[in-house]
């Protein structure tokens, strides 16, 4: 049976001078294991959401509880049990794969023999095990990003959060991410909190999707059952299209 692992209740942030909340009374429920996407038009309130649950900024009211801990008094112990994964390339070009792996596990509390360990099990996960002594600047982009990837999972976190993790990659490097963070959810139990604007991606790698739009909840649901639900829709990305329109979000 799965439990509600995170969850969100009434959570607001207003930023200063705007005009409309950027998240507004947004109600969420995660369950342990899932891969859950986090969907919606630029500007929706996704990424304040993710921000807010990684504790980098504050919400104005609300209540985040992460396997049973309040988000705003047991800060620290959330922190160790997730892993972030910025859509920005987040690695020091000029220093070696293993020399930033080193360097971010050291910064989650690994050392030693066993960091050494995680870093090698984790680049031959990814293909990169003759990579690890190169250079990040002469990395491919889809290297950089499963490097990127690596970086915030090598402490085996048990929350691991995406921001648009395939954005601009080879289709190879996509497919060797997606299959190995099925595997971790599957295998591991891993909670993943992934954002994309690739639809077809998120229908065949999310087992719950969350549409957001106006710092609002839209909808909710397993993609497969949403597209039998909604009877004129074939696939997700009409979904999306009928719930947030057709009106262009710059």
């Amino acid at each position: 049976m799965s439990s509600s692992f995170i969850e969100i209740k009434g959570l607001t942030k207003w930023y200063k001078q705007a005009t409309e909340p950027a998240v507004n009374n947004l109600d969420l429920k995660i369950e342990k294991g899932s891969v859950f996407g986090l969907l919606g038009p630029n500007g929706a309130g996704k990424t304040t959401t993710i921000s807010i649950i990684c504790n980098q900024i504050k919400a104005n009211s609300g209540k985040v509880i992460i396997a049973g801990n309040d988000l705003s008094t047991d800060t620290e112990k959330i922190k160790k049990i997730i892993g972030v994964v910025p859509q920005d390339i987040a690695l020091y070009t000029n220093l070696t794969a293993c020399e930033n792996l080193k360097f971010f596990g050291n910064m989650y509390g690994l050392s030693g023999k066993f960091l050494k360990q995680r870093i090698v099990a984790c680049m031959v996960n990814f293909g990169l095990e003759n990579k690890l002594d190169q250079k990040i600047n002469t990395y491919s982009g889809g290297m950089k990003r499963r490097v990127n990837l690596i970086a915030g999972l090598l402490h085996q976190p048990e929350i691991l959060i995406l921001d648009e993790p395939t954005v601009g990659i080879d289709v190879q490097s996509k497919m060797v991410i997606i299959e190995h963070l099925s595997k971790m959810s599957k295998t591991e139990g891993t909670t993943i909190i992934y954002t994309s604007h690739l639809m077809e991606e998120a229908e065949h790698f999310c087992t719950q999707i969350g549409i957001i739009d106006e710092g609002k909840l839209i909808v909710t649901g397993n993609p497969a059952a949403m597209i039998k639900e909604y009877k004129t829709c074939e696939k997700l990305e009409d979904i999306y299209l009928l719930l947030t329109g057709r009106s262009l979000r710059d």
